[in-house]
């Protein structure tokens, strides 16, 4: 299976890394011809303003907003901020392919950034996990159907809607493969659907 890597700018080579490993074939992105050649996408980390301008300059957005409608897409952490509903920056233009706000930089500048392990349902056990958060963004509100994969402090981190998952965090860089297989291969990971929290 081809996934895509939207190679503009960020440290995509993580992630080609945790593709090759669960077996999937990598193929990097630069242009939105090169969409119609994939299973899946994985919208990297990086600066989401930065990102913006790339993809408009390059015409992405209505190519991306397309293919969202049938195929897979993992955000992590500027990828998350990509795929909100509201990025609440003027200079970032989300795709709007998750129901949720973000905050840029909610935890933290660089300075602020750290690693902790998250507790994560599969199937009938609990794994703790390594996340590591750069400047990451804040999931401040949720709609009804983001469902929840996990959380940091009482704070969502991870969620899900339809075939989409949007990470805080950096999973590649922990060698964390979970939250790929999740999202291109299979459904491992119990949600939770029903927060109080969530708006």
């Amino acid at each position: 299976m081809k996934i895509g890597i939207l190679a503009l700018q960020g440290d995509y080579e993580k992630h080609t890394q945790i593709l090759d490993q669960l077996g999937l074939d990598p193929i990097l992105v630069r242009y939105p011809i090169e969409l119609l050649d994939i299973e899946g996408l994985i919208i990297p980390g990086g600066e989401s303003t930065t990102l913006t301008h790339l993809m408009k300059r390059m015409n992405f957005y209505e190519t991306m907003i397309d293919f969202a409608k049938e195929k897979p897409i993992l955000g992590t952490c500027a990828g998350l901020i990509m795929m909100a509903k509201v990025a609440n920056h003027n200079l970032v233009k989300p795709l709007e392919l998750l129901d949720i706000e973000v905050d840029r930089n909610g935890y933290g500048r660089q300075i602020h950034s750290f690693i902790e392990y998250l507790p994560i349902q599969l199937n009938n056990h609990i794994e703790n996990i390594p996340a590591t958060f750069i400047r990451a963004p804040k999931i401040s509100k949720i709609g009804k159907g983001v469902e929840i994969l996990a959380e940091y402090n009482g704070e969502i981190c991870a969620v899900k809607q339809g075939k989409h998952v949007g990470l805080a965090f950096h999973p590649e860089l922990d060698g964390v493969s979970i939250f790929h297989k999740f999202a291109f291969i299979s459904n491992s990971i119990s949600s939770n659907k029903e927060k109080p929290h969530a708006a």
